[in-house]
Formats: structure tokens, C-alpha cells, sequence
């Protein structure tokens, strides 16, 4: 066994999630994520959370866009509460160990499993329809996600449902792994909020809100939009026909205002159910919901601006967390390296 702990680690879990800066950061982020680092996951154990902005080139960039988005990432993180001086925000770039450690776990990883990923089928089937080809990228970076996980010793990765089988990927490949060659990695577990986990889009409440792509959406809200176009957005969300029972939640027959209740019940602390019994019109619960939308997003907004106007903090925070991850994160991939063969 290879003893890779770290001295003054915080007392509970270790752990580990990231956010790809693909696009703008959005409503179903925060819900789904970033708001449970801040209120929960930063305060209960030693996390590290990270702009994970090598899994944003598996698909065609801008590469100056890719570092605007990287920084605002960041920068929103902060905003968001995130707190330095608890926990561990950094650019995935920066720590090399996240790379040396991908290539172990390809080679630890089968075809089979990388194509059997949903993620993977579903853009490759896409790309196939507009007659286009994807990047091998695209295929193996479940395996730079499991090695961004287990260089850390993850116990705990807080991620949305659709991520979920990238989590038990990486269980599946530190067993495989440490049966191997020996107990080299912690087998992680995935976690997840239990309100407003997969907020949808409010156009097309059966599909994820979320943050990919070039343009601007109608049916995402993004974390810096102002307030009068959440409310614009949130009025004109999709409600659903044959709504004459009035405002029910039923998430199976009635999407959009089931997504609408989630969302107001995320930032309430109500139960959708039990809230949906308030309301005679969908007109009355689009009203509270973009209200409750704008200010639960407030105070991030204006937290931006002030850390954006501050790069030298930003970058300052950047480099700490970089440098603390790095330390955290060599001595274990440097055990993995000598377990598999190589001189290191």
C-alpha cells in the first residue's frame, strides 16, 4: 500500500468536482452545482473545485474564447462563495499531474467502456448527422476525467445525474487499477443535491439547461444575464398543453411547469408539490419564479464585477490553488507511475 496522504488535510471527505468552460455558466449550474460547494461541500471536507478547461478542447474552440471563459469560470466560482482560505479553486491546466495521470488510465480503461459512454454516443451521432467527424479527445476523456477525480484520493464527487456514469467509470478503474498493481487510488463515490438537480430549459423542458455553444439561448438563463432578461425569459418559458387542471406538479406530464416548481423551490426551500397548490395561473408562478431567479442571482452578479475588476486577486487565487492541488496531487500520481512499471 502506498501511503499518499497529505499533511493538514481538513478533517472529512476529500472532494473533487469541476466545471467546463465550454460556455457561459447558467441557472442550472448553479442550482446543480455550485451552490451545494458553497453552502455544503466547501464546509464539510477538504474540496477542491476546478475550471476543468482541457475537456473544452474535445470539440472545435475559439482558443481566445476558451480562456475568457476559463477566467470567468473562475471568477464566478469566487463570486458564487467559494472561499479560498476553505477550499482548493484551480485551472485544471495548470497542475500537470492531471495529464500524466489520463494516459495511466487509458491504458487501465477499455475501447469497449469509452464507447459505451452517452456522452460519446450522443455527439458522435450528432456530428454524424451534419457529417462531420470528432476528435479522439471526445472518446478518452472519461479517462482525463478519472484522473482528475483520483489524483486527488476523491471520496466524494458532487456532479449532476448526467455524470454520473463518468463516476462509475472512475470507481470501476481505480478498482481495476489497484487490483492490478496494487492499492494505489480511493474508489470515489458520486453525490448529488436533492432539489433542482437538472434544471431543464425553459424552451425546451425536456433537454438540460445548458451552457455549450456558441449563441445565446432563449431558454437558458445565464448567471451574469441582467434582471430584465431573466424576467423576459423565465415569462416566456414553455408551459405545457392541456394545462386546464391548473398548476400540478407532474414532472412526467407536465415538464415545464414541473421544472418552473423546481426551480422556485430551490431557491425557497419549498417542497414543488406543496407549492404548486399556491398558484391558479401558470402567469402567477412565471412571476415569482423569475423574481426568486433574480435575486438569488444578485448577489453573485454584483460579486462578479467587483473580482473582475481585480485580475491580480483572481490570478493571485489561481496560482495558490494550482500550486496546493499540485502538492495534493504528485505523490499519489507518482506512486501510480512506480506501480505500473515506470521508473518515475
Amino acid at each position: 500500500m502506498v501511503d499518499v496522504t497529505t499533511a493538514g488535510a481538513a478533517v472529512g471527505p476529500r472532494i473533487f468536482s469541476g466545471v467546463q468552460p465550454t460556455g457561459h455558466l447558467t441557472l442550472g449550474n448553479y442550482l446543480g452545482a455550485v451552490r451545494r460547494w458553497v453552502e455544503v461541500d466547501q464546509h464539510r471536507g477538504d474540496a477542491l473545485f476546478c475550471v476543468v478547461d482541457l475537456h473544452a478542447l474535445t470539440v472545435e474552440h475559439d482558443p481566445a474564447r476558451v480562456r475568457r471563459l476559463s477566467r470567468q469560470a473562475a471568477t464566478l466560482l469566487l463570486a458564487a462563495g467559494l472561499d479560498p482560505e476553505r477550499c482548493t479553486v484551480f485551472v485544471q491546466s495548470q497542475v500537470d499531474e492531471h495529464v500524466r495521470l489520463s494516459y495511466l488510465m487509458e491504458c487501465t480503461a477499455s475501447d469497449g467502456e469509452m464507447r459505451r459512454m452517452i456522452q460519446y454516443k450522443e455527439k458522435t451521432a450528432e456530428a454524424a448527422r451534419r457529417g462531420e467527424s470528432v476528435r479522439l479527445s471526445l472518446l478518452t476523456y472519461p479517462a482525463l476525467m478519472a484522473a482528475d477525480i483520483l489524483a486527488y484520493g476523491t471520496q466524494e464527487v458532487p456532479v449532476g445525474a448526467d455524470q454520473t456514469q463518468h463516476v462509475e467509470l472512475t470507481r470501476d478503474l481505480a478498482v481495476r487499477f489497484n487490483q492490478r498493481y496494487g492499492e494505489t487510488f480511493v474508489v470515489p463515490r458520486a453525490t448529488h443535491p436533492e432539489v433542482a438537480a437538472r434544471v431543464m430549459d425553459l424552451q425546451d423542458p425536456t433537454s438540460k439547461m445548458g451552457k455549450s455553444g456558441q449563441g445565446r439561448k432563449t431558454g437558458v438563463v445565464y448567471l451574469l444575464d441582467e434582471p430584465d432578461v431573466v424576467r423576459k425569459k423565465v415569462m416566456r418559458a414553455m408551459t405545457d398543453q392541456g394545462g386546464d387542471g391548473g398548476v400540478v406538479y407532474e414532472r412526467g406530464a407536465r415538464p415545464g411547469v414541473a421544472n418552473l416548481l423546481d426551480v422556485l423551490a430551490a431557491f425557497s426551500g419549498g417542497e414543488p408539490g406543496r407549492l404548486a397548490e399556491g398558484y391558479a395561473s401558470y402567469g402567477a408562478l412565471k412571476k415569482d419564479v423569475a423574481e426568486a431567479v433574480v435575486e438569488g442571482l444578485r448577489p453573485v452578479r454584483e460579486r462578479h464585477a467587483e473580482l473582475a475588476a481585480d485580475r491580480g486577486y483572481v490570478d493571485a487565487v489561481l496560482r495558490g490553488g494550482a500550486e496546493r492541488a499540485r502538492g495534493m496531487a504528485r505523490p499519489r500520481v507518482d506512486a501510480a507511475y512506480r506501480a505500473v512499471g515506470l521508473l518515475g
